[in-house]
């Protein structure tokens, strides 16, 4: 199965992120959050999302959705050296990460569950 990594610079949006995105997925989905630095505090950990991705990964692939600024480029540095299986998705990060994770539930491979990621952009709240 597709697993989906949540990267943040807080570990408590990370985790609650993941929280939900795991219970949309009807607890199917391997969510694994990515969340604040080393320490515990802001900021971002490439080890840890290096942990997170090998911790989702069954063979299957990995989606990596991100928050801001450094958290994305922690993404794209660990793609750089990751290969084809890990796909950072341009999406919103919790409803990116539900429909990533209903997608995963479902069985979808890589690809599919990339594309639902990225098409919560579309998904207005209001009129």
């Amino acid at each position: 199965m597709v697993g989906i990594v949540i990267i943040s610079h807080s570990r408590t949006l990370a985790e609650g992120a993941a929280e939900v995105a795991r219970t949309m997925g009807v607890g199917k989905a391997v969510v694994e959050p990515a969340g604040g630095d080393a320490e515990g505090r802001l900021g971002t950990s490439i080890d840890l999302v290096e942990q997170a991705v090998a911790a989702a990964n069954d063979g299957d692939g990995v989606v990596l959705l991100a928050d801001i600024g450094s958290s994305v480029l922690t993404a794209k540095t660990l793609i750089e050296d990751a290969g084809d299986d890990v796909l950072l998705a341009d999406a919103p990060l919790v409803e990116g990460s539900v429909a990533a994770a209903s997608m995963a539930a479902a069985g979808a491979g890589l690809a599919a569950v990339h594309a639902a990621a990225e098409s919560a952009r579309d998904h207005r709240k209001a009129g």
